[in-house]
C-alpha cells in the first residue's frame, strides 16, 4: 500500500474531496454494506453523498461516493476495507 499512498499524494491534495466508484451486485444489502464501510472508515454519523446507477442488465449497481478525505492513508484504508464487502465486483 505504500506505493499506492505515495502516488495518491502526488495527484491529490489532502484534506479534500475524493470520488470513489464501487461496483457490485444490485442488492440493497450491497449498497448498505458499502455505505457502512464508508461511514466506519471515515468516522461519519450519516451516509456520505452518493449516487447510484444500475447496469442495463440490472445485475449490477455502480455507486459513486463523493467524499471529503483527510489523507491518502484513509483512502487506502477505505479501498482495503471495501474488499470485504459481499457482492463487490470492483472499486475504482
Amino acid at each position: 500500500m505504500e506505493g499506492f499512498i505515495e502516488k495518491l499524494e502526488e495527484v491529490h491534495e489532502f484534506p479534500g474531496p475524493y470520488t470513489m466508484k464501487v461496483i457490485g451486485k444490485n442488492e440493497a444489502a450491497f449498497v448498505a454494506l458499502v455505505l457502512g464501510v464508508t461511514r466506519r472508515v471515515l468516522d461519519l454519523e450519516v451516509d456520505p453523498e452518493y449516487s447510484n446507477r444500475t447496469t442495463s442488465s440490472g445485475r449490477h449497481v455502480s455507486l459513486t461516493l463523493e467524499l471529503t478525505v483527510d489523507s491518502a492513508v484513509i483512502v487506502a484504508a477505505l479501498y482495503e476495507q471495501m474488499q470485504s464487502v459481499e457482492g463487490l465486483t470492483m472499486v475504482i
